[in-house]
């Protein structure tokens, strides 16, 4: 009997960073499905049971939003409240924000709406009064002594317990949905830990965002939650399906954008994409934006985010901690860098009306004859002078910072820094073209579309164009940008100059250099990732690729009939190959299947255990059927069952670029090499990584992993 009819626990899983075999996942999927719809036909049960299969699906989705939209409405719930605590703290219940403990309080002003009895300044509660430069010092070395204590808890708990909450995770989510395995990055530890620090990272004030790891976060729900399901928890393909509908989920709550989270995952981060997991990814989207808008984070009833997140590094605590007092202290004394980003971008984007307090809407109202909702352009006075010098402040500090903190290891995005960037850039243009509008209307870039008392100019819409300007230059999005964008603000009508921007900052971006933020992450990671966007235009061959070279010891391979157990476990022990090809023999080197290196200890290891006579001299067989044997030797082990009987193969001919999108569009982890049917050498995913790189005049070694 052999016991290798049955599957084994362990065959056909991976090891630990190395990448999975799509073509055999999606193989054993249609053998499953196939499976599960011929038993349907036989009872009333298994067609039950097909039933549900075909609907766990959606189930799993429905469960993906629920989480993440809920894990998402309490990050901004307490990270609004922890940013508030380092100004102040409620009388009512120290568990309320600013705006909460005022809400309904009668003793506000419209002009200090922010200020009531109930909330306290430190300064208030230390020395008994909010005035005064003491007072002032008080309330800034409390804001800086919070800010650190924050930082320094996120990045303990990070290093502590949970490594992989570093970072946004978008580089290592297209990573893994290209097929690469990391144990661990999407899993309860992770979850737990960078939902806590994320709050933590958010509210010390460093400048970097939290929609990045809010995309991880919700692909983090995603795996867990595959789990339950046994078609996904077994087959790595259908699982990166789940993944990539999580990753929509993940901008869906970050922006209360579902449309745009759809797209994002379509454009910017999945691998594999087929049509039903763009309707699935809708659906989970669509479910985390109505749980988050249930919950109501921001108090009316809106999903518009707008809110800041931050980190730090593991690594080097000191550094977290320095970068987050310099952040602290130079970010206290301007008003503009020391509310949350969030509320920056949305000053920003306002169009001022009468009734706006803020300096930026704090113009000179001279013949006012229009209604409040459409103000003619009106000259500026001090206050918005003065408010330029401090967002010009703003900017610098905003750019240099960001630039600093990012790649430190806590969770952290780039998303709302970018965009708080662009946005100020953009107000600051837009004021300018305001003013020049207003006394200069007679000049020829205004005589003809504005006329005096006219409203000509909104900087709120400079505001948001520099800030989806901003954001596409850095991350390259087009499409899911101007969708996200449009979904944040609800303006149709700016379709267009956002469709300009995003494609300018592109054209711009691309030609000082052709990598996004994510992908020269992936790159200085080392990780196996093949750019669907990058051109292969080399006219190398399969043969200037192939491994070995000229040079190298003949390519390790199986013989299908004439080994002994003792001598595949020996080139096991002596290689570090993921997988070994099987050819007839040495000599004639025609090539019969490819069996991977993890398949083969696990079925020998469990054949040594359970079948009788096993030894170090059992004859090895890829064989179909084995030869009979002489009474004296001992019992064969077939491992046909472990075989790939119809491994990829190219000819040494083949031009390199075809490789390329072979691998590309196949999902390959490895493709052997023939002439004339004979094997000559193998070419894996980190082969072609390395040779792109050197015809890139970069340097090879710098792809880690296979």
């Amino acid at each position: 009997m052999d016991l290798l009819d049955e599957p084994l626990p362990g065959v056909g899983t991976y090891e630990d960073f190395n990448t999975i075999d799509w073509v055999r996942e999606k193989s054993k999927d249609r053998d499953r499905h196939r499976e599960i719809t011929n038993k349907s036909k036989e009872s009333t049960w298994a067609l039950m049971k097909s039933v549900s299969d075909a609907f766990s699906g959606w189930l799993l989705m429905l469960l993906i939003g629920l989480m993440a939209g809920a894990l998402a409405g309490g990050i901004d719930i307490s990270a609004h409240w922890l940013t508030d605590l380092k100004g102040g703290v409620c009388l009512n219940g120290f568990w309320f924000n600013h705006e909460h403990c005022c809400w309904n309080s009668n003793e506000t002003t419209f002009v200090e709406r922010d200020k009531c009895p109930q909330w306290k300044s430190w300064a208030e509660l230390i020395i008994g009064t909010a005035e005064g430069s003491f007072a002032y010092i008080v309330n800034y070395v409390m804001y800086v002594c919070w800010a650190l204590l924050f930082a320094f808890l996120a990045v303990s708990l990070v290093r502590a317990f949970a490594p992989y909450a570093c970072g946004s995770g978008i580089p290592e989510i297209k990573t893994i949905l290209s097929g690469f395995i990391i144990r661990g990055y999407l899993g309860k530890w992770t979850l737990v830990i960078k939902t806590i620090t994320l709050v933590l990272a958010v509210s010390s004030g460093l400048s970097l965002g939290k929609e990045g790891p809010l995309i991880h976060v919700a692909c983090c729900c995603g795996n867990i939650l595959c789990h339950v399901f046994t078609k996904y928890r077994k087959n790595e393909a259908k699982r990166r399906e789940v993944l990539s509908a999580a990753a929509a989920v993940g901008v869906s709550v970050a922006f209360g954008a579902p449309i745009g989270g759809v797209l994002f995952s379509l454009e910017e981060v999945s691998y594999y994409f087929p049509l039903k997991t763009l309707w699935r990814s809708f659906f989970a989207a669509l479910v985390a934006a109505f749980t988050l808008r249930s919950i109501n984070p921001f108090g009316n009833s809106r999903l518009v985010l707008f809110y800041v997140e931050f980190h730090s590094p593991w690594h080097l605590l000191e550094l977290v901690l320095v970068v987050t007092a310099v952040t602290a202290v130079l970010a206290f004394p301007n008003e503009y860098t020391r509310m949350s980003t969030s509320e920056l971008i949305s000053e920003l984007f306002n169009d001022c009306t009468l009734l706006d307090s803020s300096k930026l809407c704090d113009y000179i109202n001279v013949n006012i004859t229009k209604s409040s909702n459409e103000l003619a352009d009106r000259p500026a006075s001090t206050n918005v002078y003065m408010a330029m010098w401090q967002l010009a402040l703003a900017l610098v500090f905003k750019m240099l910072i960001t630039v600093v903190t990012f790649g430190m290891k806590v969770p952290s995005g780039l998303f709302i820094p970018s965009m708080a960037v662009g946005a100020i850039a953009g107000r600051l243009l837009g004021v300018a073209m305001e003013q020049l509008a207003y006394y200069h209307h007679d000049w020829v870039i205004f005589r003809g579309w504005c006329s005096p008392g006219a409203d000509c100019i909104t900087p709120g819409l400079y505001a948001m164009v520099g800030a989806a300007a901003c954001l596409g230059g850095v991350t390259r999005m087009t499409v899911s940008l101007v969708v996200i964008m449009f979904e944040l603000t609800g303006g149709l009508e700016y379709i267009v100059p956002l469709m300009a921007a995003a494609m300018t900052s592109k054209w711009v971006a691309d030609a000082i250099g052709r990598e996004g933020i994510y992908e020269a992450h992936i790159r200085l990671n080392g990780y196996p990732f093949l750019e669907a966007k990058e051109e292969f235009s080399h006219k190398t061959l399969a043969m200037d690729v192939m491994r070995p070279r000229r040079s190298d010891p003949p390519l390790s391979v199986l013989t299908q009939d004439s080994m002994t157990v003792e001598d595949v476990e020996t080139l096991i022990t002596e290689t570090s190959y993921s997988g070994f090809p099987v050819v007839v023999s040495h000599e004639s080197q025609r090539l019969v299947g490819f069996a991977l290196r993890r398949d083969l200890t696990i079925s020998i290891e469990n054949a040594r255990r359970r079948q009788d006579g096993i030894v170090s001299t059992s004859r090895v067989f890829f064989t179909e059927y084995t030869p009979p044997q002489a009474p004296s030797s001992p019992a064969p082990l077939k491992l046909r069952s472990v075989m790939d009987l119809s491994p990829f193969t190219v000819t040494d001919h083949t031009p390199m670029e075809i490789v390329v999108d072979i691998f590309r569009k196949l999902g390959l982890r490895q493709c052997l090499v023939t002439h004339n049917g004979r094997l000559l050498g193998i070419i894996t995913k980190k082969d072609i990584l390395k040779h792109m790189a050197q015809m890139a005049n970069r340097d090879p070694d710098s792809i880690l992993f296979n």
